[in-house]
C-alpha cells in the first residue's frame, strides 16, 4: 500500500487563464492514479485541516520564512488576490491553501515515519522556489524545506536528504538547508534555465549540496549515469533517516516549459533508485506542465515505489 495525500481544496489556489500551475494539474493526476490497475493499492488521506494545528504549521513556516513573507501572502489573498511576481499569482483563496498544503507535506513525513513506506503529496501551490523572504516561480511556501525542518525535530530523525529532479534548480531549497548539517539537497536540473542557480561549485557550508546542471536535450542516456555515479553515492555517504524528493515533471519531452527530453516511465527509475536508499521516501509534487506526461509520470513513479 501506499498513501497519496490530497484534498480538493488544493483546487482552489487559483492562477487564472493560461497560467501553468493550473489546478487541472491536480485532477489530470488523480485521474490518471485512479485509472491504474494497482488503484487499489493507494490509501487516500486528506490532509490535516489547519485548524486543527495551526499553532504546529505556524510554528514550522516561521522557521523557515520571514514575518514579512508570509503576512505579505496573506494580505494579498485577504484583499482578494494579485502577484508576488509576474509569475506568481496570488488568488483569495490561495494563502488558506498554501497553509494547507504544508499540512499535507506534514502529514507525509508523519506517514511515512510510522509506516516506513514512501508516500506522495499531491498538493499545490508547489514550493521549492520559494526563499526566506520572497516567493517567486509559482512558489509560495517552501514546502520540501518545511518537511525537512519539522523531520528533523522528530524522534530517531538525525539526518535528513532533499533530491530535487524538477527541472529547474530548487534555489528556495538550496537556500533553507545549505547551512544545516543535518540536512543534504541534490538536484539534477536544466542549465541554463530559471531560476540561474544551482552551479556545481555550490557545495553548502557542510559539503551538503549537490547540484548537477543538465544540458538542454538531456535524455535517460545522461541521467542514468548521472544518479548511478554522483546522486546515489552522495545519498548513500550522507546516510539519511528520511529521503524528501521534490518531484517535479517538467523534465518530460512533451512539456511546455523546459527542454530537457525524459519520458514518463524514467521517473519510475529514479524512484527505484530512491528505494536502493532508504524506503522512508516523501515525495511532494513540483512542478509538470504537460497534462498528459505529467499525471504518468506520477504514476511511473508511484507503481515504482509499489514494486518495492
Amino acid at each position: 500500500m501506499l498513501t497519496v495525500i490530497y484534498s480538493d481544496e488544493f483546487l482552489e489556489h487559483k492562477t487564472g487563464l493560461f497560467h501553468p500551475e493550473r489546478p487541472e494539474r491536480l485532477k489530470a493526476i488523480v485521474q490518471g492514479l485512479r485509472a491504474a490497475p494497482w488503484s487499489d493499492q493507494l490509501t487516500w488521506l486528506s490532509p490535516t485541516p489547519v485548524q486543527d494545528r495551526q499553532s504546529l504549521i505556524m510554528q514550522v513556516l516561521k522557521a523557515v520564512h520571514t514575518d514579512s513573507h508570509i503576512d505579505r501572502i496573506k494580505n494579498i489573498a485577504s484583499a482578494g488576490g494579485g502577484h508576488l511576481d509576474g509569475d506568481t499569482p496570488i488568488s483569495e483563496e490561495s494563502y488558506q491553501v498554501a497553509l494547507l498544503a504544508i499540512s499535507a507535506w506534514l502529514d507525509g513525513v508523519d506517514r511515512t515515519l510510522t509506516t516506513a513506506r514512501p508516500s506522495f503529496i499531491l498538493a499545490r501551490p508547489p514550493g521549492h522556489h520559494a526563499e526566506a523572504g520572497l516567493g517567486m516561480g509559482f512558489c509560495l511556501f517552501s514546502n520540501a524545506a518545511i518537511a525537512a525542518h519539522y523531520a528533523i525535530q522528530q524522534p530517531g530523525i538525525n539526518r535528513v536528504a532533499i533530491l530535487d529532479w524538477d527541472v529547474h534548480h530548487g534555489n528556495g531549497t538550496q537556500s533553507l538547508v545549505e547551512n544545516h548539517p543535518q540536512m543534504a539537497y541534490c538536484s539534477l536540473h536544466q542549465s541554463p534555465c530559471y531560476p540561474g542557480t544551482g552551479y556545481p561549485q555550490e557545495k553548502g557550508q557542510y559539503n551538503n549540496v549537490l547540484n548537477i546542471p543538465m544540458s538542454p536535450g538531456s535524455t535517460m542516456a545522461l541521467y542514468q549515469p548521472a544518479f548511478e555515479h554522483k546522486v546515489i553515492p552522495f545519498l548513500q555517504d550522507f546516510q539519511p533517516d528520511l529521503l524528501i524528493v521534490s518531484a517535479g515533471y517538467d523534465a518530460n519531452q512533451a512539456d511546455p516549459l523546459a527542454s530537457i527530453s525524459l519520458q514518463p516511465e524514467d521517473f519510475g527509475v529514479f524512484t527505484d533508485y530512491c528505494c536502493q536508499i532508504t524506503s522512508k521516501i516523501v515525495l511532494g509534487l513540483e512542478g509538470g506542465y504537460d497534462l498528459k506526461s505529467l499525471a504518468d509520470s506520477v504514476v511511473a513513479t508511484i507503481e515504482s515505489c509499489l514494486n518495492h
